[in-house]
């Protein structure tokens, strides 16, 4: 009863909290003069970060010196629950996200996207998921960094699914380095499927040593795809190890390593 109770309270006040926003951005939206509407994307983003304390989640940040806020990156991250938008959104970094177009269906949610500027895909017409990549490429040439979940859906059980080629073959083409995210914690913060949040929860993102695409061509994408993959899939795994070293000595988890 506890955690139905708590998740009836948490997404009331979330509720509340975008609806009481909405007319703001809408403000700022109409004010913002900048193509890239990289204003709005900030508000956008400090939106974010209130829900995620609203959330009952303790939120570590690791990796911060491998993030230069004057550059621009083709983000990816493994993706275990909706939990992991704000949670990302914690990042001082100007960035769109190219999201399932289903979202941007919903009321309000659908708004603030839109108004952020970030990307809709229908992945199963070609056509339009065509015109998404060309909305992404146009991004990072006017330097804004874009955020991809290359699994391509939320994981069913915390392992990191094979990756789509898209992003790593853009970023070869806009020569544009891959700024590798691992996210650990959200699944069980905010489980697939379920409208009920876990019980209070630590999440982890770490930040990982950027990838350079240069010298790399097309045809090299499905080799920096597994690299990259392989990268976040190793991190993951020490921070897994590094949890559970911390519970069975009876101490916090410590934050995520940084090399």
């Amino acid at each position: 009863m506890i955690p139905v109770l708590r998740s009836i309270w948490i997404w009331t006040a979330s509720v509340a909290v975008i609806l009481s926003w909405v007319p703001l951005l809408g403000i700022i939206r109409l004010s913002d003069r900048n193509p890239l509407r990289l204003r709005t994307g900030r508000w956008v983003r400090r939106l974010g970060r209130i829900l995620a304390r609203i959330s009952p989640w303790r939120i570590h940040i690791t990796g911060h010196e491998h993030l230069d806020p004057n550059q621009v990156y083709v983000v990816v991250s493994n993706h275990q629950s909706l939990a992991d938008i704000p949670v990302i959104m914690h990042l001082r970094l100007d960035t769109k996200w190219l999201a399932k177009a289903e979202l941007f269906r919903f009321p309000v949610l659908g708004w603030v996207m839109r108004m952020a500027g970030d990307i809709p895909v229908v992945r199963s017409d070609h056509r339009e998921g065509a015109k998404a990549k060309l909305q992404c490429a146009e991004y990072l040439r006017r330097h804004c960094s874009v955020v991809f979940f290359p699994e391509g859906t939320r994981s069913r059980d915390g392992q990191v699914q094979p990756f789509k080629e898209g992003p790593f073959l853009m970023a070869i083409r806009e020569q544009i380095r891959v700024l590798p995210l691992v996210v650990e914690g959200s699944g069980t913060a905010l489980p697939r499927n379920t409208w009920i949040f876990g019980p209070p929860s630590d999440i982890y993102l770490q930040i990982l040593e950027p990838v350079s695409v240069t010298g790399r061509i097309p045809a090299g994408a499905p080799a920096l795809r597994d690299e990259v993959r392989l990268r976040i899939s190793e991190a993951l795994v020490r921070a897994r190890a590094k949890g559970l070293s911390a519970q069975i000595a009876g101490t916090p988890p410590r934050p995520l390593p940084t090399s």
